[in-house]
């Protein structure tokens, strides 16, 4: 069971990342064998940093002598670490959830957490690597460009070498055992007569839930055995069948049977483990046609529908009190939002949406993504009571989503809030509970797992590790995160095209950077990489919640405007940088 975590200073924090390194060296050579099918050994540092020298390593044990131990189970006392990434799950829904109150209760609320860009396939690789699209050449959700240069999903992923780059596969070569369960990246996709994709480096366990659980039932899965992928189908049972029966093989319900069987496998073993647990939840089903008769856009599991009386489950709150109070900017207007030219006159106009979303859409939309996250509220909270008290459960989402707001109809893509501002909870050994006041992106992921097992992060990620704020919510090191959007006209293959395509189809390429009081977006209305059309939106959020008025023009916020306006062109001098190359001082600079 997951134990109420010590409130440590920073100081016993400190010897709790000191201790990890420790342990590293001392168990069974943890750090440099490999497991599973990952490569050849590392050191604890990035590149060819020195590893702890003995006369070190003592020091730090006699540094440590008075704080309390981490448990002795096992010789690598590394802790665990367990990631959950829900998929468009947007802030609307975090107080449906359980699970998110315990955590927000217990550990650390990074209330300014955002996303580099609100697309799953380019945000999740975000995740892995801790890289911008820029760096990981991952641009969009799927591949295809007139060049023949992949530009989105999992083609993209592979070819730019970000399998090798990503976190997992140094965890892995350090000792870890990893897993990962649930949706990957889009296009990484197998049909029937067809061979299975290649199996990523880095993974001990690599459960790969295929594309078509979208839909919620009836999908693939995968597993690895010697190196190899092998398939298993999930069928669905029939309409007849009982409702139990049904959920058993509902997407999210065998998400979580995984997870637990995982966790159950390796919680008592010799090396340490990292699971990520990716759910389908609540994205929209990608089908036209429902795969039964009466299923919504947004699929719940059946025992979370309206049946028998019942109204629905919707967690936290009673699903008829969700209405659109609850989606700020719902049915604003759009002639306030235009984009300007840097001297203030009208640009081209994007979002030229032609009937206003209706209220009934809207709220029906909201209650069904309540009742489908609720899935993934109990995989948490189950999570929650299986882990031990060495163990750091992080929860977050992709990206957002919007139903209305903004005058917008039902997607992501934007860089307003609804769609990059995203929940991040973290609980585990020595976090401090309370909200941490520094910006964070989901870059900074990986290399807070890799510092959590005792690694110095790469240099090529550009995130920083979020370990400092474990211990000290007070800490801010960061002022600024940028987001990129590559526009992209949608196709058959992109899970988003026969639901949502219209909203995304219509949304230029942009580059943003968002404060904590303000946003301003630079789109590219010409999409020639040789030459730039821009147009620009800024909003503050002093007095609002959301994007009502484009301000960039107006004279009080100028000094503002100007500072954002040069974040951006000091961010695109940055944007040579890709793949391996260390990012340079200069550039994380950038953030502060």
């Amino acid at each position: 069971m997951f134990m109420t975590p010590h409130l440590w200073t920073g100081e016993s924090l400190l010897f709790v990342r000191r201790t990890v390194a420790l342990a590293c060296l001392l168990a069974l050579s943890a750090c440099g064998v490999t497991a599973g099918t990952g490569g050849g050994p590392v050191s604890t540092g990035a590149g060819d940093g020195p590893a702890i020298k003995p006369a070190e390593a003592a020091r730090l044990q006699v540094a440590g002598a008075n704080a309390d131990p981490l448990p002795a189970t096992r010789a690598d006392q590394r802790p665990n670490i367990v990631l959950v990434v829900m998929d468009d799950f947007s802030l609307d829904l975090v107080k449906t959830l359980r699970s998110a109150r315990d955590m927000r209760r217990r550990g650390a609320d990074y209330s300014h957490a955002f996303v580099v860009d609100s697309l799953c396939c380019v945000s999740r690789s975000s995740i892995f690597t801790g890289q911008y699209p820029h760096q990981t050449g991952v641009r969009t959700n799927t591949s295809g460009t007139a060049s023949g240069m992949p530009l989105g999903g999992w083609s993209a992923f592979e070819s730019n070498g970000n399998p090798e780059r990503s976190f997992n596969v140094a965890l892995q070569q350090s000792g870890y055992t990893t897993g990962f369960i649930g949706k990957y990246l889009n296009e990484y996709e197998w049909v029937p007569g067809r061979a299975l994709p290649p199996a990523p480096p880095g993974w001990s366990e690599f459960n790969v839930v295929f594309g078509s659980a979208y839909d919620g039932w009836d999908f693939a899965s995968t597993r690895l055995a010697s190196g190899r992928l092998q398939v298993q189908m999930h069928d669905a049972p029939p309409l007849t069948a009982p409702m139990k029966e049904r959920d058993k093989a509902y997407a999210g319900r065998v998400i979580q049977d995984q997870a637990l069987r995982f966790i159950k496998r390796h919680q008592a073993g010799d090396a340490p483990y990292f699971l990520e647990v990716a759910a389908y939840a609540p994205h929209n089903r990608t089908q036209p046609q429902p795969y039964y008769p009466g299923d919504p856009v947004f699929p719940p599991a059946f025992r979370d529908r309206p049946h028998d009386g019942k109204p629905g489950n919707c967690g936290r709150v009673a699903c008829t009190d969700l209405t659109t109070k609850d989606l700020p900017g719902f049915g604003d207007k759009r002639r306030d939002n235009h984009p300007l030219t840097a001297q203030g006159e009208p640009a081209k106009h994007w979002n030229t949406r032609r009937n206003p979303f209706r209220t009934a859409v809207s709220v029906g939309d909201l209650r069904n993504r309540a009742m489908m996250a609720q899935s993934v509220d109990r995989t948490v909270r189950k999570i929650l009571r299986k882990v031990d008290d060495n163990t750091y459960v992080v929860f977050t989402s992709d990206n957002g989503f919007h139903l209305g707001q903004n005058g917008l109809g039902r997607g992501k893509g934007t860089a307003y809030d609804t769609d990059v501002h995203v929940p991040l909870f973290v609980v585990g050994p020595g976090v401090v509970k309370g909200k941490r006041a520094e910006l964070t992106s989901n870059i900074d992921l990986a290399p807070t797992f890799e510092e959590l097992a005792g690694l110095t992060p790469q240099p090529y990620r550009f995130g920083a590790s979020l370990v400092p704020t474990f211990g000290d919510p007070a800490v801010v090191r960061r002022n600024y995160v940028f987001m990129e959007h590559t526009a992209q006209a949608l196709t058959k293959k992109d899970p988003d095209s026969a639901l949502t395509g219209d909203e995304l189809d219509r949304i230029p390429s942009y580059v943003a950077v968002r404060s904590a009081t303000g946003l301003l977006i630079r789109y590219d209305f010409d999409n020639a990489p040789t030459r730039a059309d821009y147009g620009y939106e800024f909003y503050s959020y002093r007095n609002r919640a959301w994007e009502k008025t484009n301000s960039f023009a107006q004279p009080r916020y100028a000094a503002e405007v100007a500072t954002l306006r040069q974040k951006l062109s000091d961010f695109d001098l940055c944007s040579a940088q890709a793949g391996a190359a260390p990012v340079p001082d200069t550039c994380r600079a950038l953030t502060r």
